[in-house]
């Protein structure tokens, strides 16, 4: 990445509005597509006769090309100017997600998400800067709150728009809702947004840049197949874990001896970035895993159609929202760390209530539980967007913006990878340890032979192994649960090492307000 400073131009203080009101259309069509193409899997699956783990790469090509390339964001406005780069993104971006929705094929369909991916990965961290530039520190607060709400009520959204499409229009639809938001956010751009000073001796670290997407790539590979090829049994596996670990050594190597290296060393010198590294990825774990987890939870375990369950989940988002807006006028008048420890309490609070759920957990108890989760990410990432900025220089913004999102897209992708191989692993714990109690010889069942339910019949046996599955599938989720509130627990701790800003940083907005 560039270390020149990228004075902000980002166009007269009486357009701040509209400006604001263009990046922000960015981040949610990008956010959008984080999560739309969940509940719309089954029916891709069907039309382009894939398995169900072929499919997940709809979800993992997207996130995997994503990660590989926000961090570069930084390095590409310097060289060819912020507003330039934001535009080939976004047209990138529509002309890919109309190329999905045209796809005819598995290979054709990932094919166009990856490229999705690539142009989507810069819209998040440079419309962030732009917004850093437009605000001054007083206001930055609300700004980021606006931020916030566009970055994480797209995963929100996205199970509702994408169901009701899917339900009552064609799963391509998920994909070409993106035309119209980018070519709003397109020309809003295109006549609000100034150009950036370039920095024509801007140098890309190719050794750097290409270990860390190595490294991201061999990574996601080892977590998404692992338990299909059953770990280290498979020399695929092993070779891919070999892969991620060399590339990632060799990356951290480069990047504290090379002159020049695609990361800035000195970026996790500065406390609070280095802390809100970690916690952002925390919160992309527990936060987009879990919602990875309620979707088949409502539509397999629960029976619930595609526009129910998105319609349950979308309270989560008025959570989230409600808080976001909240923190954003606290921000300055509470201590950062107490706004922090209430997101992780909340968190905390609503996966312990979800560790004890079954499939008649009634509706209330599902959007109440959801609004506090929701809330919870209110409360975190407000004020940890805020105070990893706090202290960092100008001059290093552009870096850390790509690089504190990049540690967002890695939490998710090794968290729905994580949580999804949990689930299908326990499941089968679980039913190998409940099926060892059904037996002819235990009396338990005497009372259930009449009701078809007999060890002794071949059809009482599919009975009860339906039902042992079922059973064994929701203790596992309830180990899922169990798992991220830990997380959340674990993290409250980290909190004593953020520090709160002796003053503010002084910024030159002179350039973006003339």
């Amino acid at each position: 990445m560039s270390n020149a400073a990228a004075t902000s131009t980002a166009g007269p203080i009486a357009n701040r509005g509209a400006i604001t009101a263009c990046v922000i259309l960015a981040v949610i069509m990008q956010a959008l597509d984080t999560t739309i193409a969940n509940v719309a899997l089954p029916h891709i699956q069907g039309d382009v006769s894939a398995s169900a783990d072929q499919i997940n790469w709809v979800l993992t090509s997207y996130i995997v090309a994503a990660a590989i390339m926000t961090p570069p964001s930084g390095f590409l406005s310097a060289k060819f100017g912020r507003k330039r780069v934001l535009l080939v993104a976004i047209a990138g971006f529509v002309v890919a997600s109309v190329l999905c929705g045209l796809a005819q094929s598995l290979n054709q369909i990932v094919g166009f998400r990856l490229l999705q991916g690539l142009f989507g990965a810069a819209l998040v961290p440079l419309s962030q800067g732009i917004l850093l530039d437009i605000y001054n520190v007083e206001e930055r607060g609300k700004a980021m709150a606006l931020f916030g709400v566009s970055v994480m009520v797209g995963p929100v959204l996205g199970p509702v728009i994408g169901g009701w499409l899917t339900d009552n229009m064609s799963w391509r639809w998920v994909f070409y809702i993106n035309v119209p938001i980018g070519a709003l956010a397109f020309f809003g751009i295109v006549v609000y947004v100034t150009e950036t000073t370039r920095d024509a001796l801007a140098k890309l670290d190719i050794f750097g840049f290409s270990m860390l997407s190595i490294g991201i790539a061999a990574l996601q590979l080892f977590l998404d197949r692992g338990e299909q090829l059953d770990w280290f049994y498979s020399g695929e596996i092993i070779i891919e874990a070999l892969v991620c670990v060399s590339a990632f050594y060799l990356f951290l190597v480069h990047m504290f001896t090379a002159e020049k290296s695609f990361v800035n060393p000195r970026l996790f010198l500065d406390q609070n970035f280095a802390v809100s590294m970690l916690f952002i990825f925390i919160v992309g774990v527990t936060y987009l895993a879990s919602l990875a987890l309620m979707t088949p939870y409502l539509q397999t375990l629960m029976g619930y159609p595609v526009v129910t369950a998105g319609i349950v989940m979308g309270p989560r988002g008025l959570g989230t929202m409600f808080c976001m807006f909240l923190v954003g006028r606290l921000i300055g008048k509470v201590d950062t760390r107490w706004l922090l420890f209430i997101g992780l309490a909340l968190t905390a609070w609503a996966m312990y209530d979800m560790t004890g759920w079954t499939p008649d957990v009634s509706q209330w108890t599902l959007i109440s539980v959801g609004f506090v989760q929701g809330a919870g990410l209110g409360f975190l990432f407000v004020p940890l967007t805020t105070i990893a900025f706090a202290t960092l220089p100008a001059q290093m913004r552009g870096e850390g913006t790509g690089l504190y999102n990049l540690s967002r897209n890695i939490g998710s992708s090794v968290g729905i990878s994580v949580v999804s191989m949990l689930i299908t692993e326990n499941t089968q714990v679980n039913h190998s340890t409940i099926a060892a109690y059904v037996t002819p010889f235990n009396r338990y069942f005497d009372a259930t032979v009449a009701q078809g339910l007999s060890p002794l019949t071949a059809v009482g046996r599919a009975s009860l192994d339906s039902i042992i599955t079922t059973q064994a599938t929701i203790i596992a989720y309830m180990d899922d649960f169990k798992l991220l509130m830990l997380m959340s627990i674990f993290a409250m701790p980290l909190l004593i090492l953020l520090r709160k800003p002796a003053a503010p940083p002084v910024v030159d907005h002179s350039v973006a307000m003339e």
